[in-house]
């Protein structure tokens, strides 16, 4: 196991990895991060270098104190060879095991080897699937600005809107998430819609990995073009600064799927997947 600190060699992991897209976006997109300022403070791992087999990103080690925080206690995966990764995962040098965690990758042998390592380690698996979506280049997005209510305004989300996203968020409904989110908010790019009061009515973010998520609209305020119009400016905004426009849905999502084929984004062949892993002794204390 290596951990990569040279920007020199990360930066030539970046360019190495965009040939074995688009399984290697979630990896991608947390070295591009790594690469810009590092400002959720990650770092990676290969079993060698140059002629790595398999890589991980993940938290610098001061940056997991919370040993029940798996939002922030987060890993992308990208292999070329699933036996060496895991080999990796096996390594307590390269995850750590007593803490409640979470793997992202477009790999389905994501699943398969943490099930298979988790058994040995008395940790309890749990596995979701959503299909992977790339945005279109900017220039073939349309400008929708013209749609909207002059009384409502196209902003960035604020740190103080974190509450409201928790409450709203599919995973989230808990102070660990708020943190999460409200850290999010700080470190990369977002765009919401405001009233009059300057309150989110729709809003999307983007995540350590450079992935979009939780784009959402407040009930009373749907089918008026608001969730298209953030998506859109989010996308371009994503592609302005380099990124790949990123993103995932659940097939049984309708309405999203639907909003996404009109936006003429590309449904990979891939899935992607976020395997979340609990030490056993952690599932019998109540605040879980």
């Amino acid at each position: 196991m290596l951990v990569l600190n040279c920007s020199m060699k990360l930066q030539m992991l970046e360019k190495t990895l965009i040939l074995s897209f688009p399984e290697s976006l979630k990896v991608y997109g947390a070295l591009m991060n790594i690469n810009r300022g590092n400002p959720f403070r990650k770092e990676v791992v290969v079993d060698s270098w140059p002629n790595f087999k398999a890589v991980i990103t993940r938290p610098q080690r001061e940056n997991c104190r919370d040993n029940l925080d798996h939002y922030t206690n987060a890993y992308a995966v990208f292999y070329k060879e699933v036996q060496v990764y895991k080999e990796l995962l096996e390594n307590t040098n390269t995850i750590n095991w007593g803490q409640i965690f979470q793997i992202q990758g477009l790999q389905e042998g994501i699943c398969e080897v943490s099930r298979t390592v988790a058994l040995s380690k008395q940790v309890d698996v749990k596995t979701s699937s959503f299909q992977m979506v790339i945005h279109s280049d900017p220039d073939t997005l349309p400008d929708v600005r013209f749609r909207m209510d002059p009384k409502l305004t196209l902003a960035y989300l604020d740190i103080s809107h974190a509450s409201l996203l928790n409450e709203t968020w599919s995973r989230g409904g808990n102070p660990r998430c708020q943190q999460y989110l409200a850290n999010l908010i700080c470190c990369f790019p977002s765009v919401c819609i405001l009233d009059d009061k300057g309150r989110p009515l729709s809003w999307s973010l983007t995540d350590q990995f450079a992935t979009m998520i939780h784009s959402y609209t407040l009930p009373e305020h749907r089918r008026k073009g608001y969730s298209r119009l953030v998506a859109t400016t989010l996308a371009k905004k994503m592609h302005s600064r380099g990124f790949p426009a990123q993103g995932n849905v659940m097939e049984t999502n309708i309405p999203s799927v639907t909003l996404l084929k009109s936006m003429n984004a590309q449904f990979l062949p891939c899935s992607f997947f976020r395997v979340i892993h609990t030490p056993l002794h952690f599932l019998a204390k109540p605040h879980l």
